[in-house]
C-alpha cells in the first residue's frame, strides 16, 4: 500500500464556501473547463468541478480505508460556510478506485470549484487553502472540439480469444467450481490528436440521461448502476444484472423486455447479484427493503434486470457512503458469486488489466452523505487514446457468442460518444 496526498496540503485548513445561485439554469457541462474536471450528473442534476484543492491517491486493499481516513481528517480541520445545506454543498471530494487490490491506483481529489444542482436549488462552492478572496464568476466555458480521426482496435483479447475464455468460465461453473463470474473485455479507441474529455461526457449526458454520466482522473462513462447512495440515514443500491440488446423497434423491445423477465439464465444471475448487496449491507443497516422480483430498466442501447435495494443505516455518524461502497466492492454483479472464487478466476483468465473499470466512482461529502456507482460503460482516457471496457456475468448456461454480442453492446455508448454527431 502506498499513499499520496498534495504537497503542502497540512500547512494550513481548507477554507469552503457555499453560496446559493439563482438565475442559472443552464446546462452545468457548459461550465466546464479542461483544468481536472469532475462530473457526476443524472438529468442535469448532480455536481461538476475543476481545479485541485487537494487529493490522495491510494494503493492496494487499504485504499478504501487509507482514503476514509484522509477525508476524516481533511474535513475535521476545514473551515466551512455552507448557506446551501444540501447533500453535496460545503466541502465534497470526487473518487474513484481500482476494482481489484493490484494493480491500480486509487484517487480521493477535492476541487477548487464545485457547482451542483438538486431540483430547482443550485449552488456555487469555492475551497482553497488560502482564504477566500472573491467570489468565483461564472463563464459559459469553451466549447470542446470533437475527436479526430478515431480508430478502433482489439485491446488484450481478440473477440474469438474472448469467447474461448467464456467458455472456460462455463466449463468451470458447470464442474462446481463457482455460480456465476463476470467477465470484461477492452476495446482501444486512438484519435490524432489529444481528445478533449468534455466531448464524450456531453454526448453521454444527451443520450443517456438516465445514468450517471461522471468523470474522475481521466475515467469517465454513463453507468446506469448505483452501487449505494447515503443521504440522511437512507441507504439506496440499484442492482443491474441480467441484460438484453435494444433492436430500435418498440414492439420488438417490448417482446424481448418479456422475454428478458422471464428469462431463467438471466434471473439467476440476478438473484446472485441482489443476495450479494443484500448480505453486505445488513450488518450495517436497521432495516431493509428487497423486492422480490427485479423490473426492466430500458435504456437506449440495452434493457437489464433492475432491483433497488433500501435500508437505513444503524449509525450515519459512524459509517460513510464510501464505507459502504467499500463493503459492497465487488458485488456479484461485477465479480461473480462465491465473491473470492471468482476474482480469482478473473485475475486468472481475463486477461487484462481492469484499472477502475467496474469499481466505485462518485462523490462524498463532509457528512459521509454521497452516492457512489460502479464504473460501468466507461473509458479511461490516455491522451489521444482511450480504453473501453464492457463486461458480462457468465453463469452454467451462457453462450458464448451471446455474451460476445453483449459486450459489443455495452461498448455502444461510450464508442458513440467518441463520434461526431
Amino acid at each position: 500500500m502506498t499513499t499520496s496526498a498534495t504537497p503542502g496540503e497540512q500547512a494550513s485548513p481548507l477554507v469552503v464556501r457555499t453560496v446559493r445561485l439563482d438565475g442559472h439554469d443552464g446546462s452545468l457541462l457548459d461550465l466546464l473547463p479542461t483544468d481536472r474536471p469532475v462530473t457526476w450528473l443524472r438529468r442535469d442534476e448532480g455536481l461538476v468541478g475543476w481545479g485541485v484543492a487537494a487529493e490522495i491517491r491510494t494503493q492496494g486493499a487499504t485504499r478504501f480505508a487509507d482514503a476514509v481516513k484522509w477525508w476524516a481528517e481533511t474535513t475535521a480541520r476545514a473551515v466551512v460556510r455552507d448557506e446551501v445545506g444540501e447533500p453535496g454543498t460545503g466541502l465534497v471530494c470526487f473518487g474513484t478506485f481500482a476494482f481489484a487490490d493490484e494493480p491500480g491506483d486509487s484517487v480521493l481529489v477535492v476541487p477548487e470549484v464545485v457547482v451542483g444542482r438538486r431540483g430547482d436549488t443550485t449552488w456555487l462552492t469555492t475551497i482553497s487553502r488560502g482564504g477566500l478572496d472573491r467570489p468565483e464568476v461564472l463563464t459559459v466555458a469553451d466549447q470542446p472540439v470533437a475527436p479526430v480521426e478515431v480508430s478502433f482496435a482489439d485491446g488484450a483479447l481478440d473477440g474469438e480469444r474472448w469467447m474461448s475464455v467464456v467458455a472456460d468460465a462455463v466449463a468451470r461453473i458447470n464442474a462446481g467450481d463457482l455460480e456465476k463470474v463476470v467477465l470484461a473485455r477492452d476495446l482501444v479507441a486512438t484519435a490524432e490528436a489529444p481528445i478533449d474529455v468534455r466531448w464524450p461526457l456531453r454526448r453521454l449526458a444527451e443520450t443517456y440521461g438516465m445514468c450517471w454520466t461522471f468523470h474522475v482522473d481521466d475515467m469517465f462513462g454513463a453507468t446506469p448502476e448505483m452501487l449505494v447512495r447515503r443521504e440522511r440515514g437512507l441507504v439506496t443500491s440499484r442492482v443491474l444484472a441480467g441484460t438484453i440488446r435494444r433492436t430500435g423497434d418498440d414492439s420488438r423491445d417490448l417482446a424481448l423486455a418479456a422475454t428478458l423477465a422471464r428469462s431463467s439464465k438471466d434471473l439467476e444471475e440476478h438473484e446472485y447479484a441482489v443476495r450479494s448487496v443484500a448480505d453486505a449491507l445488513d450488518p450495517h443497516c436497521q432495516s431493509m427493503n428487497v423486492p422480490e422480483s427485479p423490473f426492466v430498466l430500458h435504456l437506449p442501447n440495452v434493457m437489464h434486470l433492475a432491483t433497488d435495494v433500501a435500508g437505513v443505516v444503524h449509525d450515519a455518524a459512524t459509517v460513510s457512503s464510501l464505507q459502504l461502497a467499500e463493503a459492497l466492492h465487488p458485488s456479484a454483479a461485477v465479480g461473480g458469486t462465491p465473491t473470492p472464487v471468482a476474482t480469482a478466476l478473473i485475475a486468472e483468465i481475463e486477461g487484462m488489466d481492469r484499472g477502475r473499470y467496474a469499481g466505485p466512482v462518485g462523490w462524498m461529502d463532509a457528512s459521509g452523505d454521497g452516492e457512489w456507482g460502479i464504473a460501468l460503460r466507461s473509458a479511461r482516457l490516455e491522451g489521444s487514446a482511450v480504453r473501453l471496457y464492457a463486461g458480462c456475468g457468465i453463469v452454467a448456461d451462457s453462450d458464448p457468442e451471446a455474451e460476445l454480442a453483449e459486450s459489443q453492446a455495452k461498448f455502444v455508448p461510450v464508442r458513440d460518444a467518441l463520434s461526431a454527431p
